[in-house]
């Protein structure tokens, strides 16, 4: 849920700002920064939580620790380059990719009801997915869109 409140906060923070100082409300600006700050805190949680995160992942997925690791670096990566307008359009399909990718690591940690923060079975279950399932398919919206149908 923290990342969708920083996702829309930081969008309207940015928007109302550039209105306010510019003149102008630099959408695809505003869209890009919630995006790129957004992945920067969830990023966090990959060093602070991994071993609650390395939890999410299904039993065949080797070296937990270090996927674990791998995406947080990749998460801060797409944040920082998605906000150079040359690399936005690749960055963008690499994280909507990206995405698609750790979605079965959501579902399983919700079927699995793991508590990531507190590395522990004791998670929402299945009733995490009524919010993150939906949470994916907007971030996915919003890279398709702030990245690569604006950027066109």
């Amino acid at each position: 849920m923290k990342p969708f409140f920083i996702l829309l906060a930081t969008f309207a923070a940015s928007i109302l700002l550039n209105k306010i100082f510019s003149d102008n409300y630099r959408i695809i600006f505003s869209g890009t920064l919630a995006l790129c700050v957004m992945l920067l805190f969830t990023s966090i949680a990959h060093f602070i939580y991994a071993k609650g995160m390395a939890m999410m992942l299904p039993p065949f997925v080797p070296f937990k620790h270090a996927v674990v690791y791998l995406t947080g670096v990749l998460e801060v990566g797409f944040a920082i380059a998605f906000m150079f307008p040359p690399y936005r359009i690749y960055t963008a399909w690499l994280l909507i990719a990206f995405l698609i990718l750790v979605l079965p690591a959501n579902i399983y940690a919700s079927v699995k009801q793991v508590n990531y923060s507190n590395a522990t079975y004791t998670g929402n279950g299945l009733s995490y997915l009524w919010f993150r399932m939906p949470m994916q398919l907007l971030l996915i919206w919003w890279a398709w869109f702030f990245g690569i149908y604006l950027a066109a």
